[in-house]
């Protein structure tokens, strides 16, 4: 049995050999240990990876005295994953398909270790991907008039099909905080990287315009504050005058599924902690 554990709580001296002595304790194996501090906040952050021999473990009584004797009197915030767990995935989409198409390849081949209970649209045109991948599809109109229904609706499939966490794949509409609250951090978007020098509807024509010599695409947790979320994941392609505005779109959209599917990974594993809207990503 293999047991991931985050934590993140005020630097103080003999934290990791606490918490490394009381596995050990319980019969268990660190197989992995990354650290960080936060040395203008003092703030540790730290991941572990543990494997146990299933016969010499209760999960839940491994969870109740580590609260007992570790966090509660390093007041930590802490949270512990079985590996063996998949957690379910929903994708929200509009009607550009490729990081939809790259999600869904990744997934079929088994490089994504998530189930996906299905996928959402505010337009009916991207269904027959789904059906291609033989996942559930629903059509949810989003407008200024039928915002409220739209999203009880989003929220009912969500708590229907218990997912634990929701990608953005290209879904042109802004997330209200009626959904952010429901889950903090566990929205992922992506982006061209210019915003919010180009933003807009053609940011790649502005930035062709402007003679960029780079382009680029970023991940990131959906906050209230749009397109301004923790950080997960970014990368860059060069550009020069050769390239014409044919390029630039078809080299961003080739970015944005890279960094997309970077993102997701970091995030399924369990390497991606939030403080103060930054994220630490463990390797």
């Amino acid at each position: 049995m293999k047991v991931i554990i985050l934590i993140n709580c005020q630097d103080k001296t003999g934290i990791i050999s606490s918490v490394t002595q009381f596995i050990h304790s319980h019969s268990g194996n660190v197989i992995y240990l990354d650290q960080h501090v936060d040395k203008s906040s003092n703030v540790f952050f730290m991941r572990l990876e543990i494997e146990f021999e299933p016969e010499q473990v209760n999960i839940n009584s491994f969870k109740d005295a580590f609260k007992e004797t570790i966090t509660l009197p390093y007041d930590m915030h802490w949270s512990l994953h079985l590996d063996s767990v998949r957690p379910k995935m929903a994708l929200f989409v509009s009607k550009y398909n490729h990081c939809l198409y790259d999600l869904l390849g990744r997934h079929n081949s088994g490089e994504l270790p998530v189930d996906i209970p299905f996928i959402l649209s505010n337009h009916p045109d991207l269904k027959y991907i789904a059906d291609q991948f033989n996942i559930p599809f629903h059509h949810v109109p989003f407008s200024k008039s039928d915002c409220q229904e739209a999203e009880a609706k989003q929220l009912a499939l969500l708590k229907e099909h218990q997912v634990d966490f929701v990608v953005l794949a290209r879904y042109m509409q802004i997330i209200s905080n009626r959904l952010i609250d429901v889950f903090p951090n566990r929205i992922i978007n992506i982006h061209h990287s210019f915003l919010p020098a180009f933003a807009g509807a053609k940011p790649y024509h502005a930035a062709f315009k402007r003679g960029v010599k780079i382009i680029g695409a970023t991940s990131h947790y959906v906050t209230a504050e749009l397109d301004a979320g923790p950080i997960l994941e970014q990368d860059t392609t060069p550009v020069s005058h050769s390239h014409s505005i044919a390029d630039f779109i078809a080299k961003g959209r080739d970015l944005e599924k890279i960094v997309l599917s970077r993102a997701i990974k970091l995030h399924v594993l369990r390497k991606t902690m939030v403080y103060n809207n930054k994220t630490v990503i463990f390797s």
